[in-house]
């Protein structure tokens, strides 16, 4: 970089003023500062210093009782190498691209002050005890002009936390967290953020699908980044021990650090933190469903505390509009976190974060104001989202039955969800002829049921849909699975080319893009309906 800008002003000095030559040289120079490394970085420690944690330094695995973290230090991997790099987060950060020492987990620099943390989770509706960071370390928060950011490795090595496993993270799992963060952030709902991609030189044993066939695959770090990643279990966990001093602690740091317009002081102030993150949490999970997306492993362990998309594991887009699908083979029996019951689980979850709460109140029942708040704002979310898909303008009563219709229609043959809804977007008149290249089999699409339903769309929009408003919710391009496992074949040959690709078609996925068109913007291949990686994921995806 410097070499680049060194030429310009090289070539340019012979036609420019003294004082013009002196004014680049000084934006050079702020341009250098700016764009620095990790140690031109301020570190803050605001977690470490503000809450209790655990005596012992170290990563072997152990309880950890009135502690809120662990102070660990990354692994160091034999030969790091940076494979993705999110240019976007690192101007945020302020940082050059530099090697993957640090981001591979292999180097702790002054200012930094790495932990692990503890929490705890509801899992599959079930009490799971401590949990905690069993392969991710956070290397400290960055201060920023306007805000404080965490950066965390995930796969970094061996935490009080890991329990029975290595702390590590392989290649396949790495690239669906660092594409599926940054797809996300584009499609306008709300994640974690990833800066980097390490693969580590090593190979981590695998059983990807827990049927007894471990493999070795290769080992690989992602920088991952939030405000925190302060999550539900987090106080959870101290509730349920009973250690109601480091629960008060806790979410006093949480509240005074992430959200100072609030106070804990009063049972009043509590219920309207949490309604603040009630109405996140809905947020959120209006976005998973206009998108399509699955989170696939919503324990209370998952959730954040800002409303961001967290934990990345075995999430899945919807191909054919299923509301009962779910791409976790751990969830194949009951279907928990299936797609149509998200925002059930929302609510259920968000319940689990209130009782953590009730020793800290006076009026327990107050609680319910959060929840409701929760069923209120998703309520009307749900209303919006569905108007802007349908390009309907303002929602209206009547327009209940019409979304009511279409969604019993769009199950009643195989039906691409995003196509479907992008292909909308576009038609000048009310025939499903126009849209049969969403469905699988367009020799039985029930064609009188859907033009009798479009002509009924068509009469409520007046011939004249809000269509920029419909492009804006309905996007073209999504981190399909079987998109991120042809990224994952060729990246394990030591070709990241697709990787690449499918991130800058990502950043933009509201766009025609039609030089991607044809490649990205089409139906779930036949190959890729029951392959593992595409149609099955497990929770080490």
């Amino acid at each position: 970089m410097l070499n680049r800008f060194s030429k310009n002003i090289l070539v340019s000095k012979f036609n420019i003023g003294k004082y013009f030559y002196i004014h680049i040289f000084k934006s050079l120079t702020l341009f250098l500062i700016l764009m620095g490394t990790f140690e031109s970085l301020e570190w803050l420690s605001r977690f470490l210093d503000e809450t209790p944690g655990d005596l012992e330094v170290g990563g072997s695995s152990r309880q950890v009782p009135n502690a809120c973290w662990s102070r660990v230090s990354p692994t160091l991997p034999p030969d790091p190498k940076l494979m993705l790099w999110s240019q976007e987060m690192a101007s945020i950060l302020h940082l050059d691209r530099p090697d993957g020492v640090i981001l591979g987990g292999g180097e702790i620099i002054e200012g930094m002050d790495s932990y692990a943390q503890r929490y705890g989770g509801h899992q599959f509706g079930n009490w799971a005890n401590q949990l905690g960071d069993g392969r991710a370390i956070t290397l400290g928060e960055v201060k920023l002009d306007n805000e404080v950011l965490e950066l965390q490795l995930k796969g970094s090595g061996i935490t009080p936390y890991s329990r029975f496993a290595d702390g590590k993270a392989v290649l396949r799992s790495s690239i669906r967290e660092f594409l599926c963060s940054e797809a996300m952030h584009h499609l306008g709902v709300p994640t974690t953020r990833a800066l980097s991609l390490v693969t580590t030189g090593e190979k981590v044993l695998r059983d990807m699908m827990y049927d007894g066939n471990p493999a070795l695959e290769t080992g690989a770090v992602v920088c991952r980044v939030a405000p925190s990643f302060i999550r539900f279990g987090s106080f959870q966990i101290h509730t349920i021990m009973q250690d109601y001093t480091t629960l008060k602690t806790l979410v006093e740091h949480t509240v005074r650090t992430h959200y100072p317009e609030h106070s804990v002081s009063s049972d009043t102030g509590i219920v309207k933190w949490l309604t603040h993150i009630a109405e996140q949490t809905a947020i959120m999970i209006s976005h998973w469903m206009r998108v399509g997306f699955v989170h696939g492993v919503m324990n209370t362990d998952n959730m954040s505390i800002h409303g961001l998309t967290i934990d990345y594991g075995p999430y899945g887009w919807l191909e054919d509009y299923n509301p009962g699908w779910t791409p976790n083979t751990t969830d194949a029996a009951t279907r928990r976190y299936r797609y149509g019951q998200q925002p059930k689980i929302g609510a259920w979850n968000l319940a689990r974060l209130c009782e953590s709460m009730v020793p800290l109140m006076d009026d327990p029942n107050l609680l319910h104001g959060a929840l409701e708040a929760y069923t209120q704002s998703y309520g009307r979310l749900q209303n919006d989202m569905w108007a802007a898909k349908l390009g309907l303008g303002e929602f209206i009563d009547s327009d209940e039955s019409l979304i009511v219709e279409l969604n019993a229609l769009l199950q009643e043959v195989e039906t691409d969800m995003t196509i479907f809804f992008r292909l909308l977007c576009s038609i000048e008149e009310p025939e499903i002829d126009l849209l049969s290249d969403a469905f699988y089999d367009s020799e039985n699409i029930p064609t009188e049921l859907w033009n009798t339903w479009l002509d009924k769309w068509w009469t409520r929009v007046e011939g004249t849909p809000k269509r920029q408003e419909m492009i804006n919710a309905n996007p073209k391009y999504v981190l399909r699975n079987w998109m991120a496992q042809l990224a994952i074949d060729a990246a394990e040959s030591g070709d990241f080319s697709i990787c690449e690709e499918l991130y800058l078609v990502l950043k933009n996925p509201y766009e025609e893009q039609v030089e991607f068109e044809e490649k990205w913007f089409q139906k779930r291949p036949e190959w890729a309906r029951h392959r593992v990686g595409c149609s099955m994921l497990s929770c080490s995806s």
